[in-house]
């Protein structure tokens, strides 16, 4: 049903496409404005709406950056309850800055951390302090004129209808794929099947010659809320009620499926803002179970979102996330990232 009334919005998602088309062209022909800054800038963004993977890329750019320049990163703090720009700290709470932002600080502390709505007034406020800044999710913020875009597709994605909102998942038009400078298929599959690829790379050489590289989540082992480590191996067997609040939980559960375990799945809204009802869901889903084998599994991004106390005594677990580029690919990646900065430094 919920797919049919997408079809009948077609003529919406028509008009919509315009309007974005309409917007694009002006700031392309400089009716529009954008502001240009002198710090190193690059754009980690997708078009279509959430699940393409920008936060691990964010991450994998702080990891390879992080010891040789001084590294602030800037988003939006989608799904916080405030306004305007903030530094963020360890002690910051998720409706104060947002999840995603908030998880970046607790696993990179020596680094800047910040949200604002408005990039540019963030970049101004942040100042000359940094070497190098990250803006994740700052693709179609056109006032703003970036040294550097990312731009992520979610491998599946790109087999689906390729349209604009309503009627399908994108929020921008495939045009816009001419301003990134490199460009990446995420959640891409083990093995990738030659027609997949002639199919993405024949779509995306439509608008661009950046390169393309392909990179996959790579899972790492659970983690207690208590931050005790666990093994892959703990991990098997086990009755797992799993909540999560992220755009596309589907490769999680078939990961954790393939370990072997029984997934009792309880799905929300992206960035949602969880209350006491709905952990007492969780709670009592997890009591419902028979089996002595079983536990609670939620993201690190959920995590955020998550007051240690609502589940006193019982194991729960995250499962951290990072991204992988294709084998033999990442030096190459990780060149053109380089070579960006070495030119503006």
């Amino acid at each position: 049903m919920i797919a049919i009334l997408r079809w009948i919005l077609l003529p919406i998602s028509l008009i919509y496409q315009f309007i974005v088309w309409l917007r694009n062209k002006m700031y392309d022909h400089n009716i529009l404005k954008s502001q240009t800054f002198d710090t190193p800038t690059i754009v980690i963004g997708n078009l279509a709406v959430g699940g393409a993977g920008k936060s691990p890329m964010t991450e994998y750019l702080i990891r390879f950056l992080k010891d040789n320049y001084t590294i602030a990163t800037l988003s939006r703090g989608y799904g916080r309850q405030t306004k305007g720009f903030r530094i963020v700290t360890t002690a910051s709470t998720a409706l104060e800055v947002g999840d995603e932002p908030l998880q970046f600080k607790k696993k990179f502390p020596d680094i800047t951390v910040s949200v604002c709505e408005d990039r540019c007034t963030g970049i101004e406020t942040l100042g000359i302090a940094n070497d190098i800044i990250l803006l994740d999710d700052a693709y179609q913020h056109r006032k703003l004129k970036a040294g550097f875009y990312i731009l992520l597709f979610d491998f599946q994605s790109l087999f689906k209808p390729l349209l604009t909102l309503p009627t399908g998942n994108f929020r921008d038009n495939l045009s816009s794929i001419k301003r990134a400078d490199l460009i990446v298929i995420t959640k891409s599959p083990s093995t990738i099947r030659s027609h997949q690829k002639k199919h993405i790379e024949k779509l995306i050489r439509t608008y661009s010659d950046s390169p393309i590289f392909y990179s996959a989540i790579q899972y790492q082992a659970p983690v207690s809320c208590a931050n005790q480590h666990q093994t892959i191996k703990d991990l098997t067997g086990l009755d797992i009620v799993l909540f999560c609040g992220i755009a596309n939980p589907t490769p999680l559960v078939e990961y954790l499926t393939n370990l072997g375990n029984r997934i009792h799945l309880l799905d929300f809204p992206d960035h949602y803002n969880y209350s006491n009802k709905d952990f007492q869901k969780v709670i009592a889903k997890y009591h419902q179970i028979a089996s002595d084998n079983k536990v609670i599994i939620t993201t690190e991004k959920d995590m955020q979102r998550i007051e240690k106390k609502d589940f006193l005594n019982l194991p729960l677990y995250y499962i951290p996330i990072q991204l992988g580029i294709n084998r033999n690919d990442d030096n190459a990646f990780e060149y053109y990232i380089e070579k960006y900065i070495s030119t503006v430094i």
